[in-house]
């Protein structure tokens, strides 16, 4: 099992990881998120290229700050998440193209969906934590889910997303009025003094309820890595971070890791049982082994995607008309 000694402050690093953050989502969430047009592929390869070099950099840092053994943790912790960010990319593409969402309009949601993620992380990963202390048995919870995610996850690779019995769908539809039409890059518009709702915030709440279901798997399977908080939040973030860019390329090059699917259902059901293993016996597997362990699946998934690329069918495109699957006067308030 992790251990589960008082975390420490890490007051310095803590205040290194928030100025760095910061400026970087100011340049890439800010500044270059205002650009009229999508980053092309060749910019959009180049800011991961950039959030990677960063987040490796902190990696660097955290080695000679806090050990060797810290910094296992963070890139373990960092390629988990950034694995199951593709995996997420892959629902996401499916969501733009289910609402017909128009290119210039997926990089604000991408924005917002980031910044309610960052949220979202945060708060998951305190309770997590906290709970965890309090109530150690959760630990046999937590690792028994992530056994049963990675066999849902390897038997459900192809399964289409159905927008309209997405359960976040249905509570805007039942809550909101909904414009038949996008209305620009507005997530409200007011009509005859009534607040309506436009298609556009309708994704915005479907991608950030589909990432609070991603987290409920990423976020137990970082902490059977570590307890250490300050940890858990750097590596999510850095990896959340460069989702945007990631999404764009993703798109680009989405046959480069169509086995990648097989090899996240591995790599959660091992991390479950290792997390089930640690808490009952009593014993600590390296984060180093545990680091080879997803190195060499990932490395091995784009290896045999590349050899054994997958079967040419329809290209998955993103629509840019401005209509939406019709919302029926039933599923609009009274």
């Amino acid at each position: 099992m992790p251990q589960t000694q008082p975390t420490p402050s890490h007051t310095i690093e803590w205040i290194i990881f928030g100025v760095v953050i910061l400026f970087m989502m100011a340049l890439d969430l800010g500044f270059f998120s205002k650009k009229p047009k999508d980053p092309s592929f060749r910019a959009a390869l180049t800011w991961v290229f950039i959030w990677v070099s960063i987040a490796l950099g902190f990696n660097a840092f955290v080695f000679f700050t806090e050990g060797k053994e810290k910094a296992a943790e963070f890139l373990t912790g960092y390629l988990i998440e950034q694995s199951l960010s593709v995996d997420n990319i892959f629902v996401f593409l499916m969501i733009f193209t289910f609402f017909r969402v128009p290119q210039e309009y997926q990089r604000r949601v991408l924005v917002y969906g980031i910044l309610g993620a960052i949220v979202m992380r945060g708060i998951m990963i305190v309770g997590a934590s906290v709970l965890i202390k309090k109530f150690d048995w959760l630990l046999y919870v937590l690792g028994a889910l992530l056994v049963v995610t990675g066999f849902k996850m390897w038997f459900s690779k192809g399964a289409e997303f159905d927008g309209e019995k997405n359960i976040f769908f249905r509570l805007v539809s039942r809550f909101f009025r909904i414009t038949k039409t996008y209305e620009g890059h507005r997530f409200f518009v007011r009509r005859e003094g009534k607040l309506w709702a436009t298609p556009l915030f309708m994704v915005l709440v479907v991608i950030e309820g589909t990432d609070l279901v991603f987290a409920m798997d990423s976020i137990p399977a970082i902490l059977a890595i570590t307890h250490d908080q300050f940890i858990l939040f750097t590596s999510n973030i850095f990896a959340i971070l460069g989702l945007r860019s990631l999404y764009f390329v993703v798109h680009g090059i989405m046959k480069l890791f169509h086995h990648l699917h097989y090899g996240l259902s591995f790599i959660l059901v091992a991390i479950g049982c290792k997390m089930v293993y640690q808490h009952h016996f009593g014993s600590h597997i390296s984060p180093f082994v545990t680091l080879g362990v997803i190195i060499g699946v990932l490395a091995l998934c784009i290896i045999t995607s590349m050899i054994w690329p997958e079967a040419e069918e329809p290209e998955l495109t993103i629509k840019s008309s401005t209509n939406v699957p019709q919302v029926t006067e039933d599923d609009l308030p009274n």
